[in-house]
C-alpha cells in the first residue's frame, strides 16, 4: 500500500480525489488532505505519506514552495503537481524541483489513477535500488568516503587536530562552521536478526542521508549511523536533530524487519567538544535495551527516540538502571503490566474520559440482557488499572479511596444505566485530579498542557502540530517526538478524534445538521468530515444519529 495525502484549496476538487478513487482496491491509501500548504506541510511532516497531489495555485504556500518544502526534508515523497494553468514556466519550474507528473485541470479519475501507478512503480524501482547492499559496499570503499569517515570518527572521539579541523573539512567539501553543535547515533538492527534485511535498511538510509538539512553523517560499524548537528540558534539546532532522527526511523522501518533506536547526545557549542555530545550519545544506547524484541510492528513500535538534553533536564542521569523510568510523578511512568487502559489514563483528558464512557456504554449495548454482567466487568477493569496508575505515582487505592474496592460499590454503581455512566466519571476523574497533583516533570506537564490547549482549541481549523508545540515552547519535531512516544498514537490522530468524539456528542445531545458540526468541530469540510467519521467509527454521520433518535 502506499500513502497519499492532497492539497488544493478547492474542497471540490479534494472531494473528487478522495472519493472517486477506489484507494483501498487500487492498492492505496488515502491519508489525508489540506486546502492549504502550510497547514498541509505540518500534517506531511507527521503522517509522512509516499506520494503528494498538490495544486499549483495555492494562498498562503503555493503547491511548488510546499514541493520545495517537502523535498528538502522528506526526499522520499513522490510529488504530482495539479494545475489550471498550461504555462510551460509552471511546468518546468516543477520539473526542476523534482516533481514526478503534472496534471492539467479538469482531469479524470483515470487519468489520476494511471500518475498514481506510475508513480507507485517508480517508488518500487527507487527502493530497490536504494537499498543494494553491494552499492552502499561499493561507495563506502571508495577514497572519498574513507577520508571523510575517518575525518568524522577523529572528530566526534576527540582525536582530531583541532587547529587543521576547519581546513580538513573545507577540503572534503564540508561546511562545519556554526554557533552550536549535537551528535545523534541511530542504532538499526534487524528483529528476525536477518543480515541481509538490516544491511538493506542502512543503504537506504544512506542513500538519503545527504539530504539531512544541516548535517553531515557515516556509518560506524555496519548499523550506527552518526550525525553530526549544526545550527546558529539551540532552537534551530533542536528542530533540525529531531526532525531528521523522526526521517531516519521513518526510512529505514520502512522495511518491517528493522528497528531504529536513536540516541540525541548534549548540545555543545564548540568542535572540540563534540566528542562530549557523542559520548553522551553512545551512553544512551549502551544503557537502553533493543527494540528487536518488541512484539508490535508498526513503525511507531520499531522506532525511538532519546534525548540526552532531555534526560538532563529532568535530572536523570546514565548510571541508574532506571534512567528512563521513574516513579513517584516522574517523566517516564514504568508500565510493565502492558495495560493499555492504564497507558491510556496516563496523559488522558477531558476528552479521553468521554470516549472511554461512550467505549463502555457501546460494549454494553452490544450485548443486550447483560447490562450488570458487562457493567460490572467494566468497571472492575477501570478500578484495576486506576490503582495501578496511582500505585507507580507513589499512592495507594487503600488509604485514597478505600471505598471503591468494596464488592458493595460494585453492585450499587451497576445499578442502572445513568448510575453507572455517573460511576464511572467520578472514578476516572478522580485518578486524573490524583495524576495531574504528581505529574509535575516535563513531559507530564508538556502533554498535559497541550492536551488542554486541544481541548479548548479542536475547533479551530487552524489548531496544527506546529501552533500546539509554540503553546507548548517546545519546537514542532521535538514535539511531535514526545508526543508520540508518550500518548503510543501521533499528535494528528489524536487531534482528530478530539474532534471526532466531540462531533459524536453534539450528534447525541443536538439537532444541529451534520455540517454545521463539521464546521463547530474544526473541520473545513464536511465531506472530509464524512469520509473521517465512516473510517474511523464505521458508520456514516447520519447513520451514527439514527442510533440515538431511534
Amino acid at each position: 500500500m502506499y500513502s497519499v495525502f492532497a492539497v488544493d484549496d478547492e474542497p471540490i476538487v479534494l472531494e473528487g480525489i478522495r472519493s472517486k478513487i477506489d484507494w483501498e482496491g487500487s492498492g492505496f491509501t488515502f491519508a489525508g488532505e489540506a486546502t492549504d500548504g502550510e497547514i498541509a506541510l505540518s500534517m506531511i511532516h507527521e503522517l509522512k505519506p509516499d506520494i503528494l497531489i498538490t495544486d499549483i495555485k495555492m494562498p498562503f504556500m503555493d503547491g511548488l514552495q510546499l514541493a520545495q518544502a517537502i523535498k528538502q526534508t522528506q526526499p522520499w515523497i513522490k510529488i504530482i503537481i495539479l494545475s489550471g494553468h498550461d504555462e510551460f514556466d509552471y511546468a518546468k519550474k516543477a520539473i526542476s524541483i523534482g516533481i514526478e507528473d503534472y496534471l492539467l485541470k479538469p482531469f479524470t479519475p483515470d487519468e489520476l489513477l494511471s500518475s498514481l501507478n506510475k508513480t507507485a512503480s517508480h517508488i518500487d524501482k527507487e527502493r530497490k535500488q536504494l537499498s543494494d547492499i553491494s552499492k552502499l559496499k561499493e561507495e563506502l570503499k571508495s577514497s572519498a568516503a574513507l577520508l571523510k569517515k575517518e575525518f568524522l570518527n577523529n572528530l566526534v572521539h576527540g582525536s582530531a587536530e583541532m587547529s587543521t579541523v576547519i581546513q580538513k573539512s573545507s577540503e572534503l567539501g564540508l561546511n562545519l562552521i556554526s554557533r552550536y553543535y549535537k551528535v545523534l547515533i541511530s542504532r538499526i538492527e534487524s528483529r528476525t536478526e536477518n543480515l541481509q534485511n538490516q544491511q538493506e535498511a542502512c543503504s537506504l538510509l544512506n542513500s538519503y542521508s545527504t539530504a539531512i538539512n544541516e548535517a553531515v553523517s557515516f556509518f560506524h560499524h555496519s548499523n550506527l549511523l552518526v550525525c553530526i548537528f549544526k545550527g546558529s540558534t539551540q532552537a534551530e539546532l533542536d528542530d533540525n536533530t529531531f526532525r531528521a532522527a523522526e526521517t531516519i526511523g521513518h526510512i529505514a522501518t520502512k522495511n518491517e524487519d528493522c528497528t531504529v533506536l536513536t540516541a540525541i547526545g548534549k548540545t555543545v557549542e564548540h568542535l572540540s567538544q563534540l566528542s562530549s555530545s557523542y559520548e553522551d550519545a553512545k551512553n544512551i544506547l549502551s544503557l537502553s535495551p533493543s527494540l528487536k524484541t518488541s512484539t508490535a510492528n508498526s513503525n511507531a513500535a520499531a522506532s525511538r527516540i532519546i534525548s540526552s538534553d532531555d534526560l538532563a533536564e529532568n535530572g536523570e542521569s546514565f548510571g541508574s538502571s532506571d534512567n528512563q523510568q521513574g516513579n513517584n510523578g516522574s517523566d517516564f511512568l514504568d508500565i510493565s503490566e502492558n495495560d493499555p487502559l492504564v497507558d491510556r489514563l496516563k496523559y488522558a483528558g477531558k476528552n479521553d474520559i468521554s470516549a472511554i464512557i461512550e467505549e463502555s456504554m457501546t460494549l454494553i449495548r452490544n450485548n443486550p440482557g447483560q447490562f450488570k454482567v458487562f457493567a460490572s466487568y467494566i468497571l472492575v477493569d477501570l478500578i484495576f488499572a486506576v490503582s495501578k496508575l496511582i500505585e507507580k505515582l507513589g499512592g495507594d487505592v487503600k488509604e485514597l479511596k478505600p471505598e471503591i474496592l468494596q464488592r458493595k460499590f460494585i453492585d450499587d454503581a451497576v445499578r442502572d444505566e445513568q448510575n453507572f455512566t455517573k460511576i464511572l466519571e467520578e472514578v476516572l476523574d478522580f485518578a486524573l485530579e490524583y495524576r495531574n497533583s504528581k505529574m509535575t516533570g516535563k513531559y507530564g506537564d508538556v502533554i498535559l498542557k497541550a492536551k488542554r490547549y486541544i481541548e479548548e482549541n479542536y475547533a479551530d481549523q487552524n489548531t496544527t502540530l506546529t501552533s500546539v508545540a509554540e503553546a507548548v515552547a517546545l519546537s514542532p519535531n521535538h514535539f511531535s517526538t514526545i508526543f508520540s512516544q508518550e500518548c503510543k498514537t501521533t499528535f494528528i490522530e489524536y487531534l482528530t478524534n478530539v474532534r471526532l468524539e466531540n462531533a459524536k456528542r453534539l450528534m447525541r445531545e443536538t439537532d444541529m445538521k451534520g455540517y454545521d458540526i463539521a464546521y463547530e468541530c474544526g473541520f473545513s469540510d464536511p465531506h472530509y468530515f464524512s469520509y473521517i467519521f465512516k473510517k474511523n467509527t464505521g458508520l456514516s454521520p447520519r447513520e451514527y444519529k439514527m442510533t440515538f433518535s431511534s
